[in-house]
């Protein structure tokens, strides 16, 4: 039970990526504070996970929509007022937004995905820290995307919000260190989910060929397993990945489960990070400084 006994919030975990984590970290003896904002998707969520969990295992659930900085103080509270205490925050909800090139796509759609995708990240995580910092431990898992490591064309809200949270994990790491506080960005990897069907949903007209293609073809093969980043999450969340911090890891091509072994190497490099390529990173001489 690498879990027993620590208590986690975990954000759009009604349905999908977020409710299989959820799952999981139950399963691992975990407390749950779980919440979204549809509010029917999240009392079933919470009804299979208490009856998974049993009577020893709290999973609360509270309505919430991460946007609106009111909203997420409420949910802190309360996870502490019921919960006793927080060891940790998955911060997993997320949207595409906007479709369509940038000039034609409806702006306040695309700057609800990013009150949504970044700052909603921002402020649960500025939510929780007062209470990670003063018990001198936690740990905080955000969950990227495709959108952070490579261009989605056509769903730029979605990719540039995703390179967000990844470089604000990046960041955040380092200002919390000091606190025994772990900061890790998650790749689960290419997932038939909710935001693949929004993908399929919207039609080659909005998202693009290529992509509308790609994900017929991930949708008809399966994609990847949703356990496979659920349980990235519950590694990142246990003391097996104490110092390890800062760091993008993906759950179905990193070799996430003997890192612990590489742990003074990771503390000193940039290895798992969003670095800029140089031309002698690929071979060229062209870009040396002579």
């Amino acid at each position: 039970m690498k879990l027993a006994g620590k208590c986690f919030i975990i954000t759009g975990a009604n349905q999908g990526l977020g409710f299989e984590i959820a799952k999981q970290f139950v399963s691992e003896g975990a407390h749950l504070m779980i919440c979204a904002r549809d509010t029917k998707k999240l009392e079933e969520a919470q009804r299979l996970l208490q009856k998974q969990a049993g009577a020893n295992t709290k999973v609360l659930a509270k309505t919430t929509d991460i946007s609106k900085p009111e909203a997420v103080n409420s949910l802190i509270a309360e996870t502490v007022s019921h919960l006793g205490k927080i060891d940790g925050l998955i911060a997993n909800a997320a949207i595409h937004g906007a479709k369509g090139p940038l000039d034609e796509i409806d702006w306040q759609e695309w700057s609800d995905a990013i009150d949504i995708n970044v700052k909603g990240t921002v402020f649960t995580c500025r939510a929780v820290l007062p209470f990670l910092k003063k018990q001198g431990h936690g740990k905080i898992i955000i969950l990227s995307g495709g959108g952070a490591t490579k261009p989605m064309p056509y769903l730029s809200a979605y990719a540039a919000s995703k390179a967000a949270v990844v470089r604000f994990a990046e960041t955040l790491a380092e200002e919390v260190k000091k606190f025994g506080i772990d900061v890790n960005a998650v790749a689960p990897g290419a997932l038939n989910t909710r935001l693949l069907d929004d993908v399929v949903n919207a039609g080659p007209e909005r998202v693009g060929t290529k992509l509308y293609e790609q994900a017929l073809k991930q949708k008809q093969d399966g994609g990847e397993s949703l356990t496979a980043g659920a349980n990235l999450c519950v590694f990142l969340a246990s003391s097996l990945s104490d110092g390890i911090t800062g760091k993008l890891l993906s759950a179905v091509w990193d070799p996430w489960s003997d890192l612990p072994q590489y742990i003074d190497e990771l503390k000193s490099s940039d290895i798992y990070t969003l670095r800029r390529i140089i031309p002698s990173d690929r071979g060229k001489t062209w870009g040396d400084v002579s």
